[in-house]
Parts: C-alpha cells; structure tokens; sequence
C-alpha cells in the first residue's frame, strides 16, 4: 500500500472500487476519500473516524481521557463546527460512557459514522470526477 504522499497503482483504485473496506485500509485510499469529503463539506466524519481509531491504540488512562474528551469537544458536542450526525440513542451512551472514557467511548458512533460514510458518500465517491480522473489518468 502507498505510503503517504505516493501516488496510488491502477490496481489500489481498482480494489478502493470494490469494497469501501478496501479503500479504508490505505493510507493513500483513505486522504483520497478524506479530499472528496471535504468538497461534501463532510470531512469531519472521516476526522472523527480516525480520532476514534487512535483512542482505540491509547492504553496510558490519562491519555484516554484526555484524547476521548478531545474527540467529544470536536466531534461530539452540539456547540462543535465539525459535529458528526448521530442518532439520540448513540449521543447518550456516549454521554453515560465519557463518565469513564474507555478506548471504546465512541465505537457505537464510529460505527454508525462509518455506515453513513460507507452507504451514502463511498458510492458518491465512486462516481466523483476525483476518483473517475484518477482511474482514467492510471489507465
């Protein structure tokens, strides 16, 4: 898999084109989607998503609660500029969670953000010229 700033193979977009599980394992496949989320201004959830994969590595508590009430303010929080889109439900079993933060506070909200990402903007993303010149400068 590409390293950060290495352009991708016509093979990775190709296998980015057939699971968005592809896509999400690639450094490269993830900040190409990040960048065609941010022009549906919905980079956030992709932020929020990779906040919450780092929360999973932490195992210093301190840091735990440090990095879980940071992903709140940013992500969580009404009063956040980059809110993400949950339900009620998943909104209060955070709020019962970060009682305790844990480095699973927000896997319910990752993963409802990873549903939304994965049915809503990867088919999108798909059929974005970003994605199509891409292919077609490969091919």
């Amino acid at each position: 898999m590409p390293e950060k700033d290495e352009p991708p193979t016509l093979e990775e977009l190709k296998l980015w084109g057939e699971s968005f599980e592809k896509l999400m394992k690639c450094s490269g496949g993830r900040k190409l989607f990040r960048e065609f989320l941010r022009s549906e201004y919905s980079e956030e959830n992709m932020l929020f998503y990779l906040a919450c994969e780092d929360l999973k590595k932490e195992d210093n508590p301190e840091l735990i609660e440090e990095k879980a009430r940071l992903i709140y303010e940013d992500y969580i929080s009404i009063l956040s500029p980059k809110e993400v889109s949950l339900d009620s439900r998943v909104r209060e079993v955070i709020n019962r969670n970060m009682v305790e933060p844990t480095p699973h506070t927000f896997d319910e909200a990752q993963l409802q953000i990873w549903t939304l990402m994965h049915r809503d903007s990867y088919p999108r993303f798909l059929n974005s010229q970003v994605y199509k010149r891409l292919l077609q400068q490969l091919s």
